[in-house]
């Protein structure tokens, strides 16, 4: 079972992509939790056939695990994260497209369509009015995105939920553990299930290559030597690879916060930093990038980039490019500020002449503006204020608040109460005695950031939400209905200029604003979105 705000967008995804009853069958898998065939059709009050058809379409889109429950048998449960990951398909398209081109972006296009697929099926599929050039074409933008790991393949493991096997793991760790366990004991527990986990899922995905030998003879008939060359598993279903899509994600939202903090210039030579290692970048869990030379990230920036135009330089030599981008780099490390609070402002780290881009870092800033933002918001100045001095200091009660952060209590205690109430804030209670009276009590304030974060990532959910609810209002609207579907007469979609009114060109043109606004709004959230949620080298210990 999920929270009602995320519920009602997953339906709303699924109810938008594969019509309503697929909606109804996933509402009722939300709300009720993990349930058999025999209860989601009664939940459901829809025919059997229908329930089993909706199930068949959700686990082929990869929507729906499968389980074993000692009691019910066979039971389904919703995979919230690949269902909320939809959301993004556009983007990995486009993605797809910028890195290999329109070809590679038609496979990507026709696997998040069909959910998973074989290698013959896609190129006959996309090579239906070009056998001879199309076949070769897309085979090898296959074989491109399945070496780069853009497309993954498909094992039972991605069927089945994790959680049941990740608590049987975590089980048999700690009947290894003798006598009472301790808390580093049971958090080493739950590490080892969770490499044990992923290591599995890597070795299963590891089928999608195989190794085929081919001979090559020179003009010597003698020599001879067999050469192995990977080429696709045509019995292998494939699909998208969303993290490996999602990397691209978290680079340009670190190159963003670079350029948005310095210059255009720091965001560019970090952006090439990023993409010298971008090749061994595989997976969303690793604390910082490989290290890099730094004459490797120079073969990654135009030659026609002047990297002296984020500089004001005294004299009128100029400086060496690599000289240049030394200095970026010392600003990027912080090099100036050789403390702790320079540290965690930094991007990358320096390691002699290697570079690495420090993720988790720079994701737990990111994640910190995210709730200093929504705090200004909501409560202004001041409760950002308070945030940062709380973060800082640790556990503080009112009267400490109110005095070094220099604001009036009366002021305070308000404040306090409202970020209470939505999770910005946390109490903490230290009773002087053992019968927890309250004027004998200590009241501690503190934030707690994975609680802050949870309840902000909720909330973001509900705005998305929102933002669909209001798209498809508007396009609902009587007026502007109408003439969508005069538009769509294949008549007038070919001479809109003249077979519309001028009324209805303006109803186009409004509403198509409208559309534009909602879009950038979504855009904007879904990026708020990605930091809270995706940026998951980030361990539990935030504080």
């Amino acid at each position: 079972m999920t929270d009602t705000n995320t519920a009602n967008l997953c339906e709303q995804i699924i109810r938008t992509d594969f019509g309503p009853l697929t909606g109804t069958v996933v509402k009722v898998l939300l709300h009720h939790g993990r349930l058999p065939l025999s209860q989601i059709i009664r939940y459901t009050k829809l025919k059997a056939r229908t329930v089993r058809a909706c199930i068949l379409v959700l686990v082929q889109h990869n929507v729906l695990w499968h389980a074993e429950s000692e009691i019910d048998g066979e039971v389904l449960e919703v995979n919230v994260e690949e269902c909320l990951l939809r959301m993004r398909y556009g983007r990995y398209v486009w993605q797809a497209e910028q890195l290999f081109g329109k070809a590679a972006a038609e496979i990507v296009q026709l696997l998040l369509d069909h959910g998973k697929l074989r290698p013959p099926d896609i190129v006959s599929q996309l090579s239906v009015y070009d056998p001879v050039k199309g076949t070769t074409l897309y085979s090898q933008a296959l074989h491109k995105l399945v070496d780069s790991f853009y497309l993954k393949p498909s094992t039972v493991l991605s069927h089945i939920s994790p959680v049941d096997k990740r608590i049987k793991y975590e089980k048999e760790e700690k009947t290894k553990i003798s006598g009472f366990p301790t808390a580093k004991q049971l958090r080493e527990a739950k590490e080892t299930a969770e490499a044990r986990l992923r290591r599995e899922e890597e070795e299963a995905e590891k089928i999608g290559m195989k190794r085929k030998a081919k001979d090559h003879s020179n003009h010597h008939k003698s020599k001879r030597k067999a050469l192995d060359e990977n080429t696709v598993d045509d019995d292998v279903f494939f699909r998208v690879n969303c993290d490996k899509f999602n990397i691209h994600l978290r680079n340009k939202v670190i190159a963003d916060a670079a350029t948005e903090r310095y210059n255009s210039y720091a965001g560019l030579v970090l952006r090439a930093t990023l993409k010298a290692t971008e090749a061994k970048q595989l997976s969303l869990f690793d604390p910082r990038s490989d290290p890099t030379s730094f004459a490797d990230v120079a073969t990654h920036i135009a030659e026609d980039e002047d990297l002296a135009g984020g500089f004001v330089l005294s004299s009128s030599k100029k400086p060496s490019h690599m000289s240049l981008l030394k200095e970026y780099y010392g600003i990027l490390a912080a090099a100036d500020n050789p403390t702790p609070a320079g540290r965690a402002g930094s991007f990358i780290s320096i390691n002699g002449s290697k570079v690495q881009v420090e993720y988790e870092l720079i994701g737990r800033r990111l994640k910190r503006r995210v709730l200093e933002t929504v705090a200004r918001e909501r409560h202004g100045d001041d409760a950002v204020r308070i945030i940062r001095l709380l973060l800082d200091t640790g556990k503080m009660d009112e009267k400490q608040i109110s005095k070094i952060g220099m604001m009036a209590p009366k002021d305070v205690r308000p404040l306090l109460t409202a970020m209470s109430a939505e999770s910005l804030v946390s109490i903490q209670e230290v009773p002087k005695t053992a019968d927890r009276n309250p004027t004998r009590t200590f009241y501690l304030w503190y934030v707690d950031l994975q609680k802050a974060y949870s309840v902000l990532l909720v909330s973001l959910y509900k705005t998305l939400y929102n933002i669909a609810c209001r798209r498809q209002a508007e396009e609902e609207e009587p007026s502007v209905k109408a003439v969508l579907e005069k538009r769509q007469r294949s008549d007038v979609s070919q001479d809109e200029e003249r077979l519309l009114t001028r009324n209805e060109r303006e109803i186009i043109a409004q509403w198509e604003k409208k559309r534009e606004k909602l879009t950038v709004l979504q855009a904007r959230v879904e990026e708020a979105v990605f930091i809270l949620r995706d940026f998951k080298a980030v361990g539990s210990d935030e504080q």
